[in-house]
């Protein structure tokens, strides 16, 4: 037994020296169960999935000098174990986010909001600190031992459609127990973006730029939901206009280096990003509030009014907003009948067929099939239209626990009935949106150069994406992003 007993204290010993690390930013001992090998491999599988899920922009020039700006801070970085690589990530939205191992991306829409290098190189700056701090792997560590029971997550293991569907799920929010784990902690962020503006001064841009862009996001935030609004406990984030105030204040405080600027003012940096797609690319199809629109694949279909909506280019989704029901639009990529598909996926799924039947859909043969399955939530239904469509098969999948189908089987019934042909109106809407600079006339206001140009932006999203009054008159010369509908 004393033999065991040493045996068992030797591997606790040796365990917590192999947990232990010193944290590059801070010079402290931290445990860490991630080695940095496994930071990279994971880094690389999760920046794999990123290019086949989300996308990156395929824009040499631009990428290029994305990656200028931040190789030039990387080679600054405290963390001198790790490659860092930057791309630009087919997001519409603005937003930037770091992997392990040091993957790097700002969204083609991160940029269109920035309204200089500096501001951009704030971004980068922040996302840098993430991986130079080694917050994924602090993550993980705290994260052991948390349970994320979730429904929904059970489905996208199973009858939704394996690692499709898991996707979706992640994108859309999971339930139970997911605000324990956010992507970052408050802490984590406040000290990314404190890295940053030091990596961000040291290589020579403006660290206040970071307070300013956030001010930007604070502002798009408004109105995106028509008001300000305020924090709440489980906000994984601090808010950013509470971190803007942070950085404002520590700008004056850190030591500029004497690298001169890549795009040297504002005019430059706006020529470099002109005529980038805005808002969501239409080849992958759009959303107008629930109506899904596709004009490549040339259909429409109607999600339920206030369900949570992605589109993503495995499959676009909707979740109810009581997060228990879920339906699913996924091409099948088989020849044959709606039968045969559907006969396919019941197989591969294994799934208890409870009933299934043909009809017509759109006017396009379709079969439908009613199955459960079970997880450890339960009996979970799935309702299940297969669709000939002319541009290829497609599954409409409506999931739930089986004690809610009958609650949910009108619901999904109708979203899968409004499958149709897109309309020459809709698909005229579902052109895509450019990023265009246009010059301001003297005292001219930004209703009044927004009907000018043709801008799709409304004027008080068009102040918040330059950085600038809303009422405030426009000056002779004054550059202006406008989004233009080509």
């Amino acid at each position: 037994m004393r033999a065991m007993l040493r045996s068992l204290a030797s591997l606790v010993a040796v365990g917590a020296a192999l947990a232990c690390a010193t944290n590059p930013v801070t010079g402290r001992q931290e445990v860490i169960l991630m080695s940095p090998a496994r930071e990279s491999a994971e880094g690389k599988q999760a920046a794999a999935q990123v290019e086949k899920e989300i996308g990156l922009l395929r824009d040499p020039a631009l990428t290029a000098y994305v990656s200028k700006i931040g190789d030039r801070m990387a080679k600054l970085s405290p963390r001198k174990d790790t490659a860092y690589r930057f791309a630009i990530a087919d997001m519409p939205e603005p937003n930037a986010f770091a992997l392990p191992g040091g993957w790097v991306y700002v969204s083609r829409g991160l940029l269109a909001y920035a309204n200089d290098e500096d501001e951009l190189a704030g971004v980068i700056g922040h996302e840098i600190g993430h991986v130079a701090a080694r917050h994924a792997a602090q993550r993980e560590t705290r994260s052991m031992g948390v349970g994320l029971l979730s429904v929904l997550g059970t489905i996208a293991a199973g009858i939704a459609g394996g690692a499709q569907a898991a996707s979706m799920v992640s994108q859309l929010g999971q339930v139970a127990g997911a605000s324990l784990i956010a992507s970052y902690s408050r802490d984590q962020e406040r000290q990314a973006d404190e890295i940053g503006q030091q990596l961000e001064a040291a290589a020579g841009w403006d660290p206040d730029a970071l307070a300013d862009f956030l001010v930007t996001l604070d502002r798009e935030g408004q109105v995106r939901e028509g008001k300000q609004r305020q924090p709440s406990f489980l906000d994984s984030h601090p808010m950013p206009g509470e971190r803007a105030v942070v950085a404002r204040a520590r700008a004056p405080e850190l030591a500029r280096g004497a690298e001169p600027r890549i795009a040297k003012g504002r005019t430059a940096y706006l020529q470099r990003i002109e005529g980038i797609l805005v808002g969501p690319d239409p080849r992958e199809g759009v959303f107008e509030d629930g109506r899904f629109l596709h004009p490549g694949l040339g259909f429409a279909i109607e999600f339920p009014d206030g369900w949570q909506t992605q589109n993503q280019k495995s499959s676009v989704g909707a979740l109810s907003t009581q997060r228990d029901a879920m339906i699913l639009l996924e091409p099948q990529g088989q020849g044959g009948t709606p039968r045969d598909a559907a006969q396919r996926w019941a197989e591969s799924n294994r799934v208890d067929v409870v009933r299934s039947g043909a009809l017509q859909i759109g006017g396009w043969q379709a079969y439908r099939v009613l199955a459960q399955a079970q997880s450890q939530q339960g009996a979970l239904a799935a309702d299940a239209y297969f669709v000939a469509h002319p541009s290829g098969m497609f599954r409409i999948t409506g999931i739930t626990s089986a004690q809610r189908y009958d609650d949910w089987a009108p619901t999904f019934q109708r979203v899968a009935g409004s499958f149709r042909d897109i309309t020459d109106a809709e698909r005229s809407r579902a052109r895509p949106l450019r990023l265009r600079l246009v010059t301001a006339r003297a005292g001219e206001t930004l209703f009044d150069l927004g009907r000018r140009s043709g801008n799709a932006w409304k004027p008080n999203l068009t102040a918040v994406v330059n950085g600038i009054d809303q009422a405030a008159p426009l000056a002779a010369g004054q550059l202006v992003k406008v989004a233009v509908r080509e």
